[in-house]
C-alpha cells in the first residue's frame, strides 16, 4: 500500500451507508471535509487530504445503501405458468444492479476511475463481506488495477477507526462465498416452493387464497412450525383440577404467614382431604423442625449480544425484533453504540471499560451510579461466547437528554443500563428458611432479605423483592389453621417474540441479523398473528401448510435441514468446505423435498380443506395428474370427429377442447367439466362446418401450451378463406370475425382490440349450467335481492345458480370491494356502504352494516377502509426477486364471515371429555390479560354504544 500511496494521491473510501461515510470522514479529517454531491442524492461524498501509512494522499468517502446487487432469474424464467417448476433448481442465475442502486454504481465507477487504492468499510460480518466483494467487483470494472484493503473495525470511534487504517487486511472471500451460497440455495428452493404453493392453492382454494401469494423459505417454515407446535400444545393441553395444603401462622392478623407443604400439587381430592384429616387430629399445634439461614446473591446480566438484546428489548420494552435491530443500526451509524450484530458476550481485556463508565457520570439518571463503579473499578461478569469478531454491545458516546428520542431513546436507555448493570456487583441479600411438623407432614416457608441491591439500582428491568418473615426458633411451638386449596393446570401459553427468537437460536434458524426478518415474514404471510398479549397464534393458512407437509412425511416445518445448511455455512467461513459443494448437496436434497411434495400434493390440499372448507370449483381433480409446476402437457391431434384438444385450461391445468355442443353450438370447453367450468364461446360457430387439430404450436402464445386448429368455414360473408388455421387464446383477425369470447385472464399472448367482443350478448358470455350448456339469465322479481340478475339453467333441468356479478368480465370490473368481494353481513345480504355524520373523532369515516331496516338489521359492522386490498412486498428468504401482490389485510378479519385466524379461547375439557370446573364458571384465554371490552351495538372492539357509528347514522 506505501509503495502504491507514492504515486497515488486518491484513495477511494466505501462504507455500507451514508452515516457512516460521514462519521468516518469527520473523524479522520477532524470535521474539515469537504461534501459534494454524487449521483446519488442520498449518498454524498466526503473528500480532505490525509497522511496515510506516511504519504499524503486525497481521502474520498462514499457509501452504498446495503446490497448493490441482486442475485435472480433470467427473464426466460420468470414466467410462472409456462416454466416447469423442478428446472428453478438448476436453471441459471446472474447478477444484475438493483434499479435503486444504479446512481450509487455510477458514482463508484466514476470514483473509482480517478483513484489508485479503495478501502472497504463496510460492516464486519457475513453480509457486509459479501456487500464489499460486490463494491469491488463493481470498482474494478471501471478500474482494473485498484489495490483493495479492507478495514476492520466494530465501532465508529476515534480510536478504533484509526486502529483499522493501521491493520488494513486483506477482504475475506470465504465470508462472501457464504453469503452467495445462502443466497443462491434460498432464491431456488424459495421460487420453486413458492410457485408450487401459490398456483395450486390458489386455484383449489379460490375463494380464500385467490390473490394471496403463499411463500416458502428454508427459515420462515421453521420458524412457523415452532409457533404452529405450541399452539397445538397449547389447544391439546387438558387441564386438571389439583389440590394442595397450605398452614397459616395468623398471630399477626396484618401478615399472615403462609406455609408451603412439601408434598405440593394432589391429583386426587380424597388423598388430600386424608391428609388435611391427618393435620387436624391435633388442631393448632406446629412445632419447628428446623431454620436455616444463608447468604444469596441475584446475579447481574453478562455483557450483551445480539439475540440477548432482541429478547430482552422485545419482552421488557414491548419493542418487536424488527424495530429493535432498525434502532440499534442508527444507533451505531451515528455512533452512540458499537456494533450491534455480535454473537459475543465476553469484555476483551484489552477494552477500556473505565474510559467507557467515565462518559456515562454527566448523567442526572445513571452518573452517580457509574460513579460508584468508578470507586470500586469495573468488574465484568463475562460469558463464555466469542465471535472473534466484535465485542458485546455497548454505549461508545454519552446522549444527552434532549438528543434522543421516542424508541430510539428507550434503546440507548436500555444499552447504557445493561452496560452499567453488567460491569457492577451482584445484588447480595440473606435467604432463611424455616420447616415446621404439623402431625407429621412437614410445611415450609422462606423469607429473603435483601442487603445490597447493587446492579438492581441501575437495572429497572428485574426486580428481587425482600419477603420479610417473623424470627422462628427451633422446637418452638405454635397454632397454626392448615387449609386445603384447589387450583387446575394451566397450558403451555403461546410463544412470545423473545422465546421464539430463542429457539431459532438454539435450532440454528437464521443467524442473528435475519431473526426479526423471518418473524416478520411469516406475519405478513398472514401464517400467524399476534394476540393482544403480544403472543404468536398460527393463521389457519399457517397450519394447513404445516399438517399438510406432516402429511406428506416432509419435515419442512422442523428445523433439521436448515440447521445443518447454516453449519456447512460456518465450515465455508472456517475454509473446510466450499460454496460449490455445499450447493450441490443441498440442492439434491430440496429437488428430491420438491418430487416427493409434488407427487403427494393432494394431502397438501386435504390438510388445508380442514381449515378453508371444501375445495373450489375448480379444484384440484385434476391436479395429481397434472400437478401445478409440472411441463405443460403437449398437446396431441385429436382427430376431426368429436372433441379435439386445442389448448390448455388456465384454471385447472386440464386440456381444453373444442367440441359441439347437443344444441349445435360449437365451442371450447374444459375436459375437467362439471368439476371446471372455463368455456371459450364463438359467436359466429355457425359459420364452421368442420374442424380439427394440427401439430403446429401457437407461436404466437407465450406461456401457454396451444395448437392451432385447422377450421373449414361454410359460405360466410366475413371474406375468410374456407379453409383456415387459427387459434382460439390469442387475439387475432380470424377470432375477432368469429366473434370469439375469451375468458377474463385467460389469453397469453399479444392482444390487440377486439372490437366484436365488446357489445357481446349476455347469453355468449354466461356460465356453463350443470347441464354442460349456456345458462339464462334471470332476475330477482322480490325480496332483500329484489332486481338483482342472476344466471340459471335454461332449460330448468338442473339447479344451477350464480349470480351476475359474481361472472364479470375482466373488462367490465374495477377494483372496488363492493364489485370483486362484496362485504357480507351476518344475514348473508350484501352490506350498505354508510357515512359517520355524528360529530366526533370518526365524522366522515364510511363503514359497512346490514343493509335492512334499522330495526330489523344485524349487527355487523366494519369500517370500509380495513376491508379494502392492500399491496404488500413478497419476499424469499434471500430477499431477491421481490414481485407484489395485492392480499387481504389481517385487520379485515372477515371477507364474507370468513376470519384467517382461530379464536384464542381454548375449549376446556377435561380427561373424560367433559366441561373441566374451571370452564363451566368462565371462558379461559391463552393471555393473562380479559378480553377488551366490545361495543353492545355492533358488539365490535374499540368504542362503546355511546359512541357506536351505527347509532350514529343520519
Amino acid at each position: 500500500m506505501r509503495a502504491l500511496l507514492k504515486m497515488a494521491n486518491v484513495v477511494l473510501n466505501v462504507a455500507e451507508k451514508n452515516d457512516a461515510a460521514k462519521g468516518i470522514a469527520q473523524i479522520l479529517s477532524r470535521g474539515h471535509l469537504n461534501r459534494r454531491e454524487g449521483f446519488s442524492r442520498f449518498n454524498k461524498l466526503y473528500e480532505f487530504d490525509y497522511t496515510l501509512d506516511g504519504c499524503q494522499c486525497r481521502m474520498v468517502f462514499s457509501s452504498v445503501s446495503g446490497h448493490l446487487m441482486n442475485l435472480d432469474y433470467s427473464s426466460a424464467y420468470r414466467n410462472w405458468q409456462s416454466v416447469p417448476i423442478d428446472q428453478l433448481f438448476d436453471a441459471p442465475l446472474h447478477k444484475e444492479c438493483n434499479p435503486d442502486m444504479k446512481p450509487i454504481l455510477r458514482t463508484l465507477k466514476s470514483e473509482a476511475a480517478k483513484a489508485k487504492a479503495l478501502i472497504i468499510w463496510t460492516d464486519c460480518d457475513r453480509e457486509g463481506e459479501n456487500i464489499g466483494f460486490e463494491i469491488i467487483d463493481v470498482c474494478k470494472q471501471a478500474n482494473p488495477r485498484l489495490d483493495v484493503r479492507r478495514a476492520i473495525f466494530s465501532e465508529i470511534t476515534r480510536a478504533s477507526v484509526l486502529r483499522a487504517l493501521a491493520n488494513l487486511a486483506e477482504p475475506n472471500k470465504r465470508l462472501s462465498d457464504a453469503v452467495d451460497c445462502r443466497m443462491e440455495l434460498d432464491l431456488r428452493t424459495g421460487a420453486a416452493f413458492t410457485r408450487f404453493q401459490t398456483l395450486r392453492l390458489r386455484r383449489v382454494f379460490a375463494n380464500h387464497l385467490q390473490d394471496k401469494l403463499i411463500s416458502y423459505g428454508s427459515c420462515q417454515f421453521p420458524t412457523l412450525g415452532f409457533v404452529v407446535e405450541r399452539y397445538k400444545q397449547n389447544q391439546a393441553f387438558v387441564r386438571e383440577p389439583f389440590w394442595k395444603l397450605v398452614a397459616i401462622d395468623g398471630r399477626n392478623p396484618q401478615t399472615p404467614i403462609e406455609f408451603a407443604w412439601q408434598r405440593g400439587r394432589i391429583f386426587d381430592k380424597d388423598v388430600c382431604e386424608l391428609f388435611l384429616a391427618l393435620c387436624q387430629d391435633e388442631p393448632g399445634t406446629a412445632k419447628v423442625k428446623d431454620v436455616t439461614g444463608k447468604p444469596t446473591t441475584k446475579l447481574r446480566p453478562l455483557p450483551l449480544e445480539t439475540v440477548e438484546m432482541e429478547k430482552l428489548i422485545s419482552k421488557k420494552l414491548r419493542i418487536n425484533a424488527k424495530e429493535t435491530m432498525s434502532l440499534a443500526e442508527k444507533l451505531y451509524t451515528q455512533g452512540y453504540i458499537s456494533y450491534p450484530r455480535t454473537e459475543t458476550n465476553c469484555f476483551p481485556k484489552e477494552m477500556n471499560l473505565v474510559e467507557l463508565v467515565q462518559m456515562q457520570t454527566a448523567d442526572s439518571q445513571w452518573g452517580d451510579f457509574a460513579q460508584r463503579i468508578l470507586q470500586s473499578g469495573p468488574d465484568p461478569r463475562n460469558g463464555r461466547k466469542n465471535d472473534q469478531a466484535h465485542p458485546p454491545i455497548h454505549p461508545i458516546r454519552y446522549a444527552a437528554p434532549q438528543e434522543l428520542i421516542g424508541n430510539l431513546k428507550r434503546v440507548y436507555e436500555f444499552i447504557v443500563r445493561h452496560f452499567l448493570a453488567c460491569v457492577s456487583k451482584n445484588a447480595e441479600g440473606f435467604q432463611t428458611t424455616v420447616t415446621i411438623d404439623v402431625n407429621a407432614e412437614i410445611f415450609y416457608v422462606s423469607g429473603l432479605r435483601v442487603i445490597a441491591r447493587n446492579y438492581l439500582d441501575v437495572y429497572p428491568y428485574e426486580t428481587w423483592n425482600s419477603k420479610e418473615i417473623p424470627a422462628y426458633n427451633v422446637d418452638e411451638v405454635f397454632n397454626v389453621e392448615v387449609r386445603m386449596l384447589e387450583g387446575v393446570t394451566s397450558p403451555p401459553p403461546l410463544l412470545s417474540e423473545a422465546e421464539l427468537i430463542g429457539l431459532m437460536e438454539k435450532c440454528g434458524i437464521g443467524t442473528d441479523a435475519t431473526h426479526a426478518e423471518h418473524i416478520e415474514t411469516i406475519k405478513k404471510r398472514l401464517y400467524v398473528g399476534l394476540t393482544e398479549e403480544n403472543r404468536f397464534l398460527p393463521g389457519y393458512l399457517g397450519l394447513g401448510l404445516v399438517d399438510g407437509y406432516e402429511s406428506i412425511g416432509c419435515d419442512m416445518s422442523k428445523p433439521n435441514l436448515r440447521a445443518e445448511f447454516e453449519a456447512e455455512l460456518k465450515k465455508i467461513c472456517d475454509g473446510v468446505q466450499t460454496k460449490e459443494s455445499v450447493l450441490r448437496v443441498f440442492r439434491q436434497k430440496y429437488k428430491e423435498l420438491y418430487d416427493k411434495v409434488v407427487q403427494s400434493a393432494d394431502r397438501l390440499d386435504a390438510a388445508l380443506m380442514t381449515y378453508f372448507g371444501p375445495a373450489n370449483s375448480a379444484s384440484a381433480s385434476s391436479a395429481p395428474d397434472n400437478p401445478p409446476g409440472a411441463p405443460q402437457p403437449q398437446l396431441r391431434p385429436s382427430g376431426s370427429s368429436g372433441a379435439v384438444n386445442c389448448t390448455v385450461c388456465t384454471s385447472c391445468g386440464s386440456f381444453m377442447q373444442l367440441k359441439t355442443a347437443r344444441s349445435g353450438r360449437i365451442f371450447v370447453g374444459c375436459s375437467g367439466y362439471p368439476a371446471c367450468r372455463e368455456a371459450i364461446w364463438i359467436r359466429q360457430s355457425d359459420l364452421i362446418s368442420s374442424y380439427t387439430t394440427t401439430n403446429e404450436q401457437c407461436p404466437a402464445c407465450v406461456g401457454r401450451a396451444s395448437v392451432l386448429v385447422e377450421l373449414k368455414l361454410k359460405n360466410n360473408s366475413l371474406g375468410l378463406p374456407p379453409v383456415l388455421k387459427t387459434c382460439f387464446t390469442c387475439s387475432s383477425a380470424v377470432t375477432a370475425s368469429l366473434g370469439v369470447q375469451l375468458p377474463s385472464g385467460s389469453s397469453s399472448g399479444p392482444q390487440m382490440q377486439i372490437q366484436n367482443c365488446v357489445n357481446v350478448p349476455e347469453a355468449v358470455d354466461s356460465p356453463l349450467c350443470h347441464c354442460a350448456q349456456p345458462s339464462a339469465m334471470r332476475t330477482c322479481r322480490n325480496g332483500a335481492n329484489a332486481g338483482k340478475d342472476y344466471y340459471a339453467c335454461a332449460s330448468s333441468n338442473c339447479r344451477f345458480f350464480s349470480w351476475k356479478d359474481r361472472n364479470l368480465p375482466a373488462s367490465s370490473q374495477r377494483a372496488t370491494r363492493t364489485e370483486l368481494n362484496p362485504v357480507m353481513c351476518n344475514c348473508g345480504l350484501e352490506c350498505s356502504l354508510l357515512t359517520v355524520r355524528k360529530e366526533g373523532p370518526n365524522k366522515g369515516r364510511t363503514f359497512y352494516a346490514c343493509s335492512k331496516a334499522p330495526s330489523e338489521r344485524c349487527r355487523f359492522f366494519l369500517w370500509a377502509e380495513t376491508s379494502g386490498e392492500v399491496v404488500r412486498e413478497a419476499a424469499g428468504d434471500a430477499g431477491s426477486s421481490a414481485a407484489r401482490i395485492s392480499i387481504p389485510p389481517a385487520a379485515a378479519a372477515a371477507v364474507a364471515g370468513f376470519s384467517f385466524f382461530p379464536s384464542v379461547v381454548r375449549r376446556e375439557t377435561n380427561r373424560n371429555g367433559g366441561p373441566s370446573p374451571s370452564s363451566a364458571k368462565r371462558p379461559k384465554t391463552t393471555g393473562a390479560n380479559p378480553k377488551r371490552r366490545k361495543c353492545s351495538i355492533c358488539r365490535q372492539e374499540g368504542h362503546t354504544a355511546r359512541t357506536c357509528p351505527q347509532k350514529a347514522v343520519a
